[in-house]
């Protein structure tokens, strides 16, 4: 053990020859009675439709994973799964995680967008990352679904929807502790769970999770390496069966999560590729820590009853946090510029749901939908410019409220046994209202502050049809068509936009997805080889954009709807059990995504002057408001995303078993500034290897693992943008860095 011991003596050498020696290891003893058996996989069910279903009978582009599966490689967070899943990618800034799927995302830079890939957890919509911040713990499964999913996903579901379920409570006594330490990141994590009956009708399930860890970003000012992460998260739930068909699952959870530091690096304006991987970085710009704190609350409770030969489900919701951020954005010590980020949320949302029997020539669900939320944002300034002689702070604060009212239903009438028919709509009705408001002390940064406030209300129609066929009972066509809609709202955190037609001048206007998919679901050989694949059409029209732009007014963020993007592409999965004791799996997409119309969009930094000046006068052939990126790409879209994972199980002797994983992921070039600049903004293509070696008890009561992650060390950064002066001495580029190498050593005992 005294190799484990020492940080510096694991390589991804050692993890890699303990990795492919394993088979061979294990082979030495006698073959299990179990390796004859004819292999298959698992059946995956999912409630993607409201109802649980077998994954190959859903006509839906999908990927799940289950909750054993993230926690095998320690993906605590969205940003962590994104590599499990193509077309999916993770913009990770300022301690929020904006979603990215089929190319379609909306930057966190204006803190009031929705998001246009919604996140739902134990059935509650979670429309900003904040609210869910720790969710990937003790849980069942994630399901990613791609498209605009209006129907039975109630809400901002333009291009997609990720749902999560976190486990239940048992009805047989469970338990479970797993205790790691992470050499490169310097920290442990412990996490568990109890789970088990109270009594004959209640059962309880109590689960947490303890963080902390070092950095990766050394901070030569402080000798720290940064951003130095802890998280202490709780969750209890309980479930009620007083009968048969009855149940009511409630489900409480805390999450206190900080960060020190960050994790940017600074990077060259001029030389494409040159970064400075540490930082100088004032730890207490103006007397605030650069840091980030969340903590927040989310409550569910679920019951189902039957209504005749009918189910009644009803979902309410609870969700809070407050969260607030501060980083001086340079290598200026002591600091120049300071932005603090104050938020504050709640929400409260119920569903009500009827659902028909399955088997039946007619089957449906229908519904009512309805939440309420407030939200508001602070962002004070402070800054010392040009030697003292711009000087003073500058506070904006911004509140939102807003209503949602839905109905929706979907019905599947089976024309064969065969073929279905499934038709769905939904109508959404949004009120929001919002006000703006800045003030300033000493010499104001970005003009004189102002006031605005405005409300509106929306109406949403969001139809879909699909078609589905099964031309055997393994394998299933199928053809959709759907629409999906994202809410207006207002601008919370910058005075440089100009007013949108018709619309009050710090608003912005909803997003429509229109999308065609077709596809087909297959099972092979005794359920030993699954094949999907997947071809669509998404289109999005007024996509909502918030960009930085290091050349307006000293430097800011603009929001604007451009007018339409498309993404077309396939996706494919392949999984194989050729034997009981081995799996194999891939995961692959291709995607052109691309931008129809955005007139008026601000000018890209690989544009000549000539073509595109922020600088140049109103009504100059190069002015921004002349300019369209028609056919120019979507920032953060690959073309190509994939991953291959292998997993094999042996036997050591009839008490231990021995389970070796390898997954390797890649994603093609993309550009992941907003300004697509080629000097610092372009993300080379790069492919990442983790591995996993676990030794268990064959009843699995406990059991030893060797977890690598990003083996080969390979730098990847998930934003960039050009950080100007005045607000740095040292004008340069911000990158933020992704985890390098990480090897850390587990051990689990369950009861």
């Amino acid at each position: 053990m005294g190799i484990l011991l020492n940080r510096h003596l694991i390589t991804p050498a050692i993890l890699l020859a303990i990795t492919i020696g394993a088979p061979a290891m294990a082979a030495q003893g006698p073959a299990p009675a179990a390796s004859r058996a004819d292999p298959s996989l698992d059946e995956i069910i999912v409630t993607a439709q409201k109802r649980e279903q077998n994954i190959q009978d859903v006509p839906i582009s999908m990927t799940v994973l289950g909750g054993q599966q993230i926690a095998k490689f320690h993906d605590s967070d969205l940003h962590s799964l994104q590599n499990s899943i193509p077309n999916l990618y993770i913009e990770r800034l300022n301690f929020a995680d904006t979603i990215y799927l089929r190319g379609f995302g909306t930057g966190p830079a204006n803190f009031a967008f929705d998001s246009t890939v919604s996140m739902y957890v134990d059935g509650i919509y979670s429309g900003r990352p904040q609210q869910f911040t720790s969710p990937f713990f003790d849980i069942e499964r994630v399901e990613v679904l791609r498209g605009p999913q209006g129907a039975l996903f109630g809400k901002n579901t333009a291009a997609g929807a990720i749902s999560v379920v976190t486990a239940n409570p048992t009805r047989t006594f469970q338990a479970s502790a797993t205790g790691s330490y992470n050499f490169n990141l310097d920290g442990t994590e412990f996490s568990g769970y109890v789970s088990g009956p109270l009594s004959d009708t209640l059962s309880a399930r109590v689960s947490g999770r303890v963080l902390d860890y070092d950095g990766y970003v050394p901070n030569l000012v402080t000798g720290k390496d940064n951003p130095r992460s802890k998280e202490r998260v709780g969750r209890i739930a309980l479930r009620y069966e007083p009968s048969a068909g009855y149940d009511l699952i409630a489900k409480l959870q805390y999450a206190n999560t900080e960060s020190k530091g960050e994790n940017q690096v600074m990077a060259s304006l001029t030389v494409p590729g040159q970064v400075n991987s540490v930082q100088f970085t004032d730890p207490n710009p103006f007397g605030f820590a650069n840091a980030a704190h969340y903590s927040g609350w989310n409550g569910s409770l679920t019951g189902n009853m039957p209504l005749g030969n009918h189910t009644l489900t009803v979902v309410t919701g609870y969700s809070s946090f407050n969260a607030h951020r501060a980083n001086s954005y340079s290598n200026d010590n002591p600091a120049i510029f300071l932005n603090r980020i104050l938020e504050n949320f709640k929400q409260y949302s119920a569903e009500a749901r009827i659902a028909s029997p399955e088997d039946k020539r007619l089957n449906y669900i229908v519904g009512v939908y309805f939440d309420w939320n407030k939200y508001y944002v602070g962002q004070p300034f402070n800054y010392n410019l040009y030697g003292g002689f711009v000087a003073g702070s500058t506070t904006s604060d911004f509140n939102q409220t807003g209503k949602t009212y839905s109905a929706f239903g979907q019905a599947t009438y089976k024309i064969t046994d065969e073929l279905h028919l499934i038709g769905s709509l939904r109508y959404t009705k949004i009120d929001k209202s919002g006000r703006y408001a800045g003030s300033s002390i000493g010499f104001p940064l970005q003009g004189a502050p102002f006031t605005e406030s405005g409300s509106f209300n929306e109406n949403h129609l969001d139809p879909s049809a699909t078609l589905q066929y099964k031309i055997t009972p393994h394998v299933m066509f199928y053809g959709t068509y759907a629409r999906g809609s994202k809410s207006g709202g207002f601008i919370s955190n910058n005075i440089n936009n100009p007013a949108p037609l018709a619309l009050p001048p710090f608003a912005f206007l909803p997003e429509n997805s229109r999308s065609f998919e077709v596809g087909v679901k297959s099972a092979f050989a005794d359920n030993r080889v699954i094949v999907n694949i997947s071809l669509y059409d998404t289109t999005i029209k007024n996509l909502q954009t918030s960009v930085f732009c290091a050349t307006c007014n000293g430097g800011g963020f603009v929001t604007k709807n451009a007018g339409a993007a498309t993404s077309r592409g396939i996706e494919a999965s392949l999984s194989w059990a050729p034997l009981e004791t081995l799996k194999l799996s891939f995961n692959g997409a291709y995607q052109k995504a691309k931008y129809d119309d955005f007139l008026g969009a601000n000018c890209l930094a690989r544009q000549p002057l000539a073509v595109c000046n922020s600088a140049a006068p109103a009504g100059a052939a190069n002015s921004p408001q002349f300019n369209n990126l028609a056919g120019e790409p979507l920032t953060y879209a690959s073309k190509w995303t994939g991953n291959i994972q292998v997993e094999h199980h042996a036997r050591i002797g009839e008490a231990l078993k021995l389970t070796t994983t390898l997954k390797a992921a890649y994603r093609s070039r993309f550009y992941n500034s907003d300004d697509q600049s080629l000097i610092y903004g372009v993300q080379n293509a790069y492919a990442k290897l983790d591995g996993r070696v676990e030794l268990a008890a064959a009843n699995g009561h406990w059991s030893l693992a060797l977890v690598g992650k990003n083996l080969t060390n390979t730098k990847t950064y998930s934003f960039a943008n050009a950080w100007p002066a005045p607000l740095t001495n040292s004008p340069t580029a911000l990158k933020y860095l992704d985890e390098p190498r990480t090897i850390t050593v587990e051990a689990t005992v369950r009861f």
